[in-house]
């Protein structure tokens, strides 16, 4: 119990901070619903073309304005010094990992129930409850990932440029699973046909978890 508070406690520091300041909240929102506009506009939107094009274009929204999120994970608190106070704490460093992670992953989905709605109106689909799992597991591996990655590079002068070139290598199985589930469930496809994809997510998710939570000791060390 006393573990879960301390998880439960640097999530609720990310809110708090979030909410005084909106910064990147508002920043993610903003580039996830300018990449489907222009999406929108380079692309012949008929019915068919639609469904063909959107499930990428719902992806690379949702990856990149992530990847905004993930780079200031860490930033604040190596810049006002509480990064240093954070690891001196007599506990187990995964409860940070887990409280940026669980801070990350409420993040990007804020951004992704807010940006959803404007996807479908826009290129003109219907409303499949179904997706809302597949976009769950597929942020679940994206947060894990850049978790790990941003206190990897926190410490970096060109962490902004090398956060997206470690992460996006790494996250592609789950984009290019993401995005096959979400063509199939658009296009009416039966579940037995791409349940695979689904169940190849869950795994991502459970492996890239149990390995960030057992290295980040040793990336903060370093």
């Amino acid at each position: 119990m006393l573990y879960l508070r301390r998880v439960w406690a640097i999530v609720h520091k990310d809110l708090a901070a979030e909410m005084r300041s909106r910064e990147m909240v508002s920043a993610m929102l903003v580039f996830a619903l300018v990449v489907i506009l222009v999406f929108n506009f380079a692309f012949d939107m008929r019915a068919a073309r639609a469904i063909e094009v959107a499930p990428g274009v719902l992806w690379v929204a949702f990856a990149f304005s992530g990847m905004l999120g993930l780079g200031r994970s860490f930033i604040l608190e190596r810049d006002q010094g509480c990064l240093d106070g954070l690891l001196l704490c007599p506990s187990d460093r995964s409860i940070i990992y887990l409280g940026k992670m669980l801070g990350n992953l409420l993040f990007i989905s804020i951004i992704e129930v807010a940006s959803l709605p404007v996807f479908i109106a826009i290129f003109n689909l219907p409303l499949e409850l179904r997706l809302l799992p597949v976009i769950l597991l597929g942020t679940i591996g994206l947060a894990a990932v850049g978790t790990l990655f941003s206190a990897m590079t926190v410490q970096a002068r060109a962490r902004e440029v090398l956060l997206p070139v470690l992460v996006l290598p790494i996250i592609i199985p789950v984009l290019i699973a993401a995005v096959k589930l979400t063509a199939g469930l658009l296009d009416g496809q039966p579940w037995d046909e791409i349940a695979h994809w689904f169940r190849f997510l869950l795994g991502y998710d459970a492996l890239f978890l149990a390995i960030s939570y057992m290295t980040f000791d040793f990336v903060v060390e370093e």
